[in-house]
């Protein structure tokens, strides 16, 4: 009976141990809890309240919608680089013979899920040894170890070729 007590003792303070090492809440939440104050790059401040001239033209209030104070950073940020504000939502005139060349054969709204999940799949399938899930190390790099591009061979392959790289580092004595 004694040995029970005792065993269930040191499992319930294992749990709790364990419990207590876990890091798995939210990052913001997180950098509250260490008293370095809210992200301030997460909050985005309001336009100023204008008072309109004719408080009868109001459009309706739309609940859960947009609000005229709102901001619109894609808005300001294609002001901001010199376009007009019309185009920030859709496809220029002048793009659309490339975008229907590049969605020639479909266009997939979520191939962002699609891609996550054959991630996820990949990376349960090549998940490594034993102790590296009992322990959650990540495994990610080593599971992708034979599709990486080495970029120092694949630069001399160009190079080799005869092609030019401007964007890579000048190539050494002797290199070609």
């Amino acid at each position: 009976m004694r040995a029970r007590k005792g065993r269930a003792v040191i499992a319930v303070a294992t749990m709790i141990s364990l419990a207590a090492c876990g890091g798995n809440g939210d990052p913001k939440l997180m950098n509250l809890r260490s008293g370095s104050g809210p992200d301030e790059f997460a909050i985005v401040p309001p336009k100023p309240l204008e008072m309109p001239e004719n408080l009868a033209e109001l459009p309706e209030p739309t609940p859960g919608g947009f609000n005229r104070t709102d901001r619109d950073p894609e808005g300001e940020a294609v002001i901001a680089l010199g376009g007009r504000p019309s185009a920030a939502g859709g496809i220029p005139a002048a793009d659309s013979a490339l975008y229907a060349h590049a969605t020639r054969f479909g266009v997939d709204g979520g191939i962002r899920a699609t891609l996550a999940a054959e991630d996820l799949k990949w990376r349960r399938d090549n998940n490594g040894r034993p102790l590296e899930r009992l322990f959650k190390v990540n495994v990610y790099y080593k599971a992708y170890r034979n599709q990486r591009l080495d970029q120092q061979a694949e630069l001399a392959r160009w190079r080799a070729l005869g092609v030019r790289n401007p964007s890579a580092p000048p190539a050494k004595p002797g290199e070609r």
